[in-house]
């Protein structure tokens, strides 16, 4: 891939997407990549180091942004509040609303394009995707498409909102990662928070339906045997 001359944050949770969306956009050649990241009060907070200890090994610029003391208001989320239990099933089943953060990608978005017209980048890339889009609202195409037409006019300079999973589900994701070489085992899926992904939950559920899509044996470790 030949290199250009346009620079690219991206937002970086630590998991399985935006892992594969950093390596892509190395792959094509960004003049600069950065990554950022948020704590905001997430209970899987290890998520946070695996974000960090990939940015080290690929050699990229990463911060982390601390938004935790937002939680008090944004707390009637399984993701935000220890007192709501973590939904176990599928992924798409409705209990799965009570892992939604309110207007949480607007928010880091929001942060992330602001940081991007600071530093004169061209694109914020987010990693969402096809399989998001059952229960987030905010990782749904006209979503993306209103995000876009906004960066653009928000500032003197248009920032670019960049999505290329947004039709992929996860094991497209990862069958594309397969090709960049992601490693995988510095990821972090599991929304219980735990050093070891419970298996149970609908995020581990659909991490594993992914990696069975795929073809390719997960690398990190479950409480269970999966």
């Amino acid at each position: 891939m030949l290199e250009h001359t346009k620079k690219a944050i991206v937002v970086l949770s630590g998991g399985m997407d935006s892992t594969t969306l950093l390596y892509r956009l190395l792959y094509e050649g960004y003049g600069e990549v950065r990554a950022i990241s948020f704590d905001y009060g997430q209970r899987h907070k290890i998520e946070l180091e695996r974000a960090r200890q990939t940015c080290e090994a690929l050699g990229v610029k990463h911060e982390v942004i601390d938004i935790s003391t937002l939680m008090k208001f944004i707390s009637n989320s399984a993701l935000t509040n220890p007192d709501i239990d973590v939904p176990e099933g599928h992924y798409e089943d409705n209990s799965m609303q009570s892992t939604v953060v309110p207007n949480r990608n607007m928010i880091m978005a929001s942060i992330a394009i602001g940081y991007a017209v600071n530093i004169e980048a061209d694109v914020v890339a987010l990693g969402v995707h096809a399989g998001d889009h059952a229960i987030y609202p905010d990782c749904r195409p006209e979503f993306i498409a209103c995000l876009n037409a906004i960066s653009h006019i928000a500032n003197y300079r248009p920032i670019q909102i960049y999505t290329p999973y947004l039709d992929y589900d996860k094991g497209d994701i990862i069958l594309d990662g397969k090709k960049l070489l992601v490693d995988y085992s510095l990821t972090h899926t599991c929304y219980k928070g735990n050093k070891k992904a419970c298996g149970k939950c609908g995020s581990c559920e659909e991490r594993l339906e992914a990696f069975e899509k795929a073809g390719i044996k997960d690398p990190i470790a479950y409480e269970e045997s999966n």
